[in-house]
């Protein structure tokens, strides 16, 4: 069966047992909802958002789920991956958000938009969650109006399908089958009739330097070359012919929708009878490649963590014998490392062998290193075996935890907060290191806490199943109590909470939850719950409409400056992105000084907007944000005073007017002590309502 949220039909008595005594329980509470007194909030939004994010946090406030537990570390962590979900959001202007992988450019990346396909998986469940539903909905709108270029593996269709699970719009979905469909038949040019399985290069399927790339070179390389018939691509390929089969079946295209069903099906019984390796006990690939190194359809030597995406997308038979593949993720010879755990086992013969460096640095490596990435993948699909299935071999909910503060911890830089790109399996250290790699985002973390920790089980009908995967009380993985807050669910906004002994809330011991601010469920244990949920509309989506991006460099709209003009710093401050993370320079500098500085915007025509938005950046020494700031329009030839008021140093400074007619913008601002401004982003807007 294909990833659903929802449990898998099993013959488990218990569980429907239970299943049962919680919906009597949620239909009686639900019944007397509407004369219950609402409950109050019991998290400080307002708090936790000025501690976790500054003078940002008006962006987070009413956008996010907050979330608090007995674990401050996974409670850090979970904020700083809602930052780097906000630093990845680039303005395209008229086009909307779309969610980028490195926050600044890289050679490979699509120009001139810095998107890439193959984390688009992670950016879409992370950003599911979010109130605020345009950046999630911008980005897939972009990624199916030719922004998704194949340039690499993915497996978007499901993770629309994901996203429908939870914000519960059915338009929202149905309206790219076409072209999810269309995408799907694409990857026929990596398809081998005779053997009813997809192949991909690892390089492709963002994994250079696999056991099948090196050893298809002799151990010489690996960067390129290797197709192999790999557990990753079939997984994908399932799980994107399920979903299609699903929105299908929900636009009322029977036919489609069951030519779906039955490729998944087929293709899901090849990928389980050819690549499931009995010499290893575990998922591998097998070769396409046939050289003097290599033969056609031989297994590869040994075991990577790609072998578990079968349970990532819900596709593993539940049974012992791949149960017990489990094994090798716990076992110190093999994938298990001090810090993390090892993408190919330490056997191998070309463990963490270095081939590829940029200058004297390690470059990006799949031979052994820890990649949150496929972290990510294993998480999930640990969860899912928790979840539901009745063969879990070695794993446990205290394994799963302890493997989730693993991860967290590895987010960390001694006191700082800063995920990178891959990491020493034994030491915990950033192995790449590289200027891009800071705060990367190609994994994620927030979806884990959501549907692993918390246990959200996000499902296609009318239910909210929740699941805790927390160890029991005494178990050193155990927390003593949660809380989240404000997730959005099929249109409401949910709440869920674990006190064990009932001391932290003072609302009684045990596990409960809110629908629209109303309790509905609770029981003294963990376990599962599961309760009726009236779906309500989506809620409309609206957004502002930058007009100061400039994409193309050299294109209008054009900036200039008072001092610092190297073209690539002006295009900077109008890049549409915005962070203030001082590991990585984003904006125009100008030079220091205590005389007036100013940054304009030339739009090459004539633009209507009705306010600005300026992200200053200050770091307390060499930059300060202004100690005020004006805008002004050109008119007539010369400059007109349009709004003003206080700078806010990291975070937005939010200037308005009526709306009027423009050619040229300008910022005009007083420095503060004779120190350098760094104009993070300028934004010119105009406020409209998004097409659904």
């Amino acid at each position: 069966m294909g990833r659903d949220g929802g449990r898998r039909c099993r013959n488990n008595r218990r569980a429907m047992v239970l299943r049962r005594t919680a919906l009597s329980l949620a239909a009686a509470l639900l019944a007397g909802a509407a004369s219950a007194p609402a409950m109050a909030q019991q998290l400080d939004h307002q708090q936790i958002a000025a501690e976790h994010f500054g003078n940002d946090a008006p962006w987070y406030r009413d956008r996010i789920p907050f979330f608090e537990s007995a674990d401050p570390r996974l409670d850090a962590v979970y904020y700083y991956r809602w930052s780097i979900f906000r630093a990845h959001q680039r303005d395209l202007g008229e086009q909307g958000y779309i969610t980028t992988e490195f926050a600044d450019d890289v050679s490979w990346q699509r120009e001139p938009y810095a998107s890439l396909n193959d984390a688009t998986g992670f950016h879409i469940a992370e950003g599911r969650w979010l109130n605020d539903r345009r950046f999630t909905h911008d980005y897939i709108n972009f990624m199916y109006h030719g922004g998704n270029n194949r340039h690499f593996t993915d497996y978007m269709a499901d993770s629309v399908w994901g996203r429908y699970l939870v914000d519960g719009d059915g338009m929202a979905v149905r309206r790219h089958l076409p072209v999810m469909r269309y995408n799907y038949g694409l990857w026929e040019d990596h398809y081998d009739w005779s053997k009813r399985l997809y192949y991909i290069e690892p390089l492709l399927d963002a994994t250079e330097y696999t056991v099948s790339s090196i050893d298809a070179s002799g151990g010489e390389d690996g960067f390129r070359g290797g197709d192999s018939f790999r557990p990753s691509i079939n997984s994908y390929m399932v799980a994107n012919a399920r979903a299609i089969s699903r929105i299908a079946d929900m636009a009322g295209d029977e036919a489609l929708s069951a030519q779906f069903a039955e490729r998944a099906d087929q293709l899901q019984q090849r990928m389980i009878a050819d690549l499931w390796n009995p010499a290893l006990g575990h998922f591998t690939d097998r070769y396409k490649v046939d050289n003097e190194h290599v033969d056609y359809w031989d297994f590869i030597r040994a075991r990577e963590l790609a072998g578990y995406l079968p349970w990532t997308f819900d596709l593993a038979p539940d049974d012992a014998k791949h149960a017990s593949a489990w094994s090798h993720l716990l076992d110190p010879a093999s994938l298990k490392g001090d810090a993390g755990m090892r993408t190919v086992e330490k056997p191998y013969e070309y463990y963490r062998k270095q081939y590829r460096y940029l200058g004297d640095a390690p470059e990006c490596q799949w031979n052994g290193p820890i990649w949150p990435y496929q972290t990510t993948q294993v998480l999930t699909g640990m969860a899912n075996l928790l979840d539901h299935y009745d063969h879990t071999g070695p794993i446990t909910r205290s394994e799963y935890m302890r493997l989730l503060r693993e991860y967290a911890d590895l987010h960390y830089q001694g006191d700082l907060l800063d995920l990178e790109e891959d990491y020493h399996p034994e030491t915990g250290k950033p192995i790449v290191g590289l200027d891009r790699s800071h705060h990367y985002f190609h994994s994620g973390f927030i979806d884990l806490i959501l549907t692993g920790l918390v246990g959200i089980r996000p499902r296609a009908d009318d239910m909210l199943e929740i699941n805790p995967l927390l160890p029991d009380a005494g178990d050193a993985q155990a927390l003593a109590w949660f809380r989240v807050e404000d997730v959005p669910y099929h249109g409401r906004r949910i709440a869920v909470a674990w006190d064990a002994d009932g001391s932290h809330y003072g609302k009684g011991r045990g596990l409960s939850i809110e629908v629209d601010g109303q309790e509905v469920a609770r029981r003294g244990t963990l376990g599962r719950l599961t309760v009726p949920v009236t779906r309500a509309g989506a809620a409309p989506i609206r957004r502002d409409i930058n007009r100061a991006v400039q994409l193309v460099r050299g294109d209008f709209p054009m900036a200039s400056a008072s001092s610092s003009t190297d073209t690539e710093a002006l295009h900077d401050a109008i890049d549409g992105r915005t962070w203030f993370y001082p590991e990585l320079p984003n904006g125009w500098d100008s030079a220091p000084s205590t005389g007036e500085q100013w940054y304009a915007v030339d739009f090459g025509k004539s633009v209507r907007v009705d306010r600005a938005e300026l992200a200053f950046f200050d770091d307390g020494a060499t930059f300060a944000a202004p100690s005020a700031v004006a805008i002004e329009y050109w008119q007539d030839g010369s400059w007109h005073p349009l709004a003003r008021g206080a700078a806010v140093p990291n975070g937005i400074t939010d200037l308005q007017w009526s709306s009027r007619e423009v050619t040229r913008l300008r910022a005009v601002m007083k420095p503060t002590g004779g120190r350098a401004i760094r104009l993070a982003e300028f934004k010119a807007l105009t406020s409209e309502q998004a097409k659904q």
